[in-house]
């Protein structure tokens, strides 16, 4: 590991704040386009299953960035991989913003995908610069706010579709961008930890074959034909056990596979994305019950916009757990933490299952699972980064977004099949069932996580 003289950290909180905003800011990139899918095939000219790469290149760019970025912060600096994230959504939003046609649109979103290491990326530096009894509070702001741009995106992209024309969603983006790049280049410092060494192309463009082809066939399962996704499901396999048996085998892998698969670094990994499985079914409810109409006998006949005014508690109760989760985390332990939130998500949903039938029960459902997932997410940085050398923090960190990414994947194409075979109401009350039992599998999977010293 190599070590490069950096000035300690004088404005902690400022560093904080921008760090926090800027994983805001790329989770926001996410879900602006949401309200704009049903409009998307008149103002692009193109038919609905065409729009919806919209949202699939982003998922496939960000799964493929995510672990690269983390690898390359490790090994050439963090918060220079971070200015490139950050350019990334910059370019990406203005590519999106000058577009009138569906081919422009999808590559300024693959481009602004390839912005998602800031989270991980952020968590890394905070490690390294932060002094110790600040650290839990940062990393629990810093991952939280993953789910707190989510949440905040929607109204926000409801607010600029109702006011102006689609485009200011990605002037905005790209303004919001540049705003963070510049608070990063004047208040964040360079991680001095580095971890040198060679870049594992060969790994990288196999764990991205891999995860474009699983990612693929998750996405589009309800659409394409069976041989079709059957196909990608098993390409994906072959191609992460080649990868697999080549990280084994490389002296510098992208993935350092033994790292990976200690007991706490695993287990944390497969509660994410379980846990992430479970984050995800609530944006795909409760936007529905909120803008059916009341003649349905089903829903509540809101407008976009306040369906996502909804959605906002549970972002801001995102950011109030967060320091809990590190008092927590700090006292008892992250497995705690993680277990607890899990717990209560799965309260959540199971209120969910009886409380879907006024405006109130809606907003107490969500702000009750956003405590959860704000606690939960808070844990599992600590739980990852208490286990690996911190030369990996940035690979590991990156991995564990990773798994979250896949979790909601899965949630969201399981969502969709019972949404379109199972007949509303009880559409909805299986996935919140679903999101419950899910849940408290994550407490499940989290019991059995160890108890381990950071490793240094």
């Amino acid at each position: 590991m190599l070590r490069e003289e950096s000035p300690p950290v004088t404005r902690p909180n400022v560093v904080v704040a921008v760090l926090a905003l800027g994983g805001i800011t790329v989770s926001l990139m996410q879900t602006l386009v949401i309200p704009l899918l049903p409009r998307f095939p008149a103002l692009l000219n193109s038919s609905p299953g065409d729009t919806t790469w919209v949202i699939t290149s982003t998922l496939l760019a960000s799964a493929v960035a995510t672990p690269v970025v983390g690898r390359l912060g490790d090994m050439y600096g963090k918060r220079r991989m971070l200015l490139v994230s950050l350019l990334m959504l910059i370019a990406g939003s203005v590519i999106a913003a000058l577009s009138h046609s569906l081919v422009p649109l999808v590559i300024g979103r693959v481009v602004q995908g390839l912005a998602v290491g800031v989270i991980p990326l952020g968590i890394s530096i905070m490690r390294d610069e932060l002094p110790l009894e600040r650290l839990a509070g940062a990393t629990a702001l810093m991952s939280a706010s993953l789910g707190v741009g989510g949440a905040l995106g929607l109204p926000a992209a409801a607010f600029l579709v109702e006011q102006s024309d689609w485009h200011m969603l990605f002037w905005t983006s790209a303004a919001a961008g540049v705003l963070v790049l510049v608070a990063v280049l004047v208040v964040v410092p360079e991680s001095p930890v580095r971890g040198g060494g060679r870049f594992d192309v060969l790994g990288a463009l196999g764990l991205s074959v891999a995860l474009v082809c699983l990612l693929l066939g998750v996405s589009k399962a309800s659409t394409w034909s069976g041989a079709t996704t059957t196909a990608l499901f098993v390409a994906a396999a072959v191609v992460l056990g080649l990868w697999g048996w080549w990280e084994l085998r490389s002296p510098q892998p992208l993935v350092d596979l033994r790292t990976t698969a200690r007991r706490q670094v695993l287990l944390t990994n497969i509660a994410s994305a379980v846990f992430a499985f479970a984050m995800f079914a609530q944006s795909l409810v409760l936007p529905q019950i909120l803008q059916l109409p009341v003649s349905t006998g089903h829903g509540l006949g809101q407008s976009l916009l306040v369906t996502g005014l909804v959605l906002v508690p549970s972002g801001l109760v995102m950011m109030a757990t967060a320091p809990v989760s590190a008092k927590i985390s700090n006292a008892r332990g992250p497995r705690v933490t993680l277990i607890l939130g899990a717990l209560v998500v799965a309260l959540g949903y199971g209120a969910g299952v009886l409380m879907l039938t006024a405006v109130w029960q809606l907003v107490v459902i969500s702000a009750v699972i956003g405590a959860g997932i704000g606690l939960g997410y808070g844990a599992m940085p600590a739980l990852i980064m208490g286990a690996v050398p911190t030369s990996e923090t940035a690979a590991a960190n990156s991995l564990n977004t990773l798994m979250r990414a896949i979790g909601t994947s899965v949630s969201s194409a399981v969502a969709g099949v019972v949404l379109t075979q199972v007949g509303v109401p009880f559409s909805f009350q299986l996935i919140m069932g679903l999101g419950a039992a899910t849940a408290l599998l994550a407490v499940v999977i989290a019991a059995f996580i160890p108890s381990a010293r950071p490793v240094s």
